[in-house]
């Protein structure tokens, strides 16, 4: 049987005690003490006394915060600890053989992304799945010989690999844009996690990557906001024109699941569809 597992750091890594948790997540939500009673059926008084420490919450009020704050499922996990409760939401391994239909349905909307790449990362952007389109454009960007094996244990980072001027970097003919709207990706993560965190470490390294690219993502100078993220690769004298879109899975009891991340790439003109095309109908692609 299954039990709910908490999340990846212990709460002290994120907040010292319940109290300064819902402060936290109230003044990130901007509301007042007020407005959060209203929208949480929670008097202003008792509220108060959450945040000071002179009440305790129980675990059922804890969770109706948590939607109320609208705050993602690993960081109630965190509020729940932090009060002194299990965790609510499970979390498991991608591989857990009850999220086999999961897997069987993330493998069917990979299939369908066919002759374009497309794959699923986690909350940090670690490959967990990608089907073959999206694996022999790494090997080829990567310089890997066709049909090399790519890692979908999460050892691989996927912002890591874009970023690195050793990775994919070189070959992103407009990288900044790429750059400012990967590490907002990640910088939601860190402000939910809180300084130590795991996201907030990821962020770092990145943004030192990233350099003055960085400083254009933080001040809001980057690409203007679409619905979908352009990227120009140029390799080879090959020139390709994407799009990508990112789709989640929502789930509100399944910490891995409403975590999971899945990109598609999309040919923004015809030569560029003509590549994928050209190689998905050759054996040596």
């Amino acid at each position: 049987m299954n039990t709910p597992t908490s999340a990846s750091a212990a709460p002290r890594d994120y907040f010292s005690d319940f109290p300064e948790a819902l402060r936290y997540w109230r003044g990130k939500r901007g509301y007042s003490q007020l407005q959060l009673s209203t929208l949480g059926a929670v008097s202003q008084r008792h509220l108060s006394f959450l945040e000071s420490g002179r009440a305790q919450p129980s675990k059922d009020l804890i969770l109706k915060l948590g939607i109320a704050l609208d705050i993602p499922l690993r960081q109630r996990n965190v509020m729940l600890l932090a009060a002194g409760f299990a965790p609510a939401y499970r979390e498991r391994d991608l591989a857990d053989p009850e999220l086999g239909p999961v897997r069987t349905a993330l493998d069917f909307m990979l299939a369908q992304q066919a002759p374009y790449p497309a794959l699923v990362v986690d909350r940090l952007w670690n490959l967990r799945m990608c089907n073959p389109p999206a694996a022999g454009l790494f090997c080829w960007l990567l310089d890997l010989p066709a049909g090399t094996p790519i890692a979908l244990d999460g050892s691989l980072n996927v912002l890591r690999l874009m970023l690195d001027p050793n990775g994919v970097r070189p070959y992103l003919s407009n990288w900044r844009e790429v750059a400012g709207d990967l590490l907002q990706w990640i910088a939601r993560e860190a402000l939910g996690d809180g300084p130590g965190s795991q996201a907030s470490q990821l962020l770092a390294e990145l943004a030192a990557m990233a350099g003055s690219a960085a400083n254009d993502a933080a001040s809001g100078n980057e690409h203007p906001a679409l619905p979908f993220l352009p990227v120009g690769i140029s390799k080879n004298q090959v020139a390709l024109n994407l799009f990508t879109t990112i789709s989640t899975l929502g789930t509100p009891r399944d910490v891995t699941l409403h975590e999971l991340r899945v990109e598609t790439f999309f040919p923004a003109d015809e030569e560029t569809a003509a590549w994928f095309k050209a190689r998905a109908s050759s054996p040596l692609a």
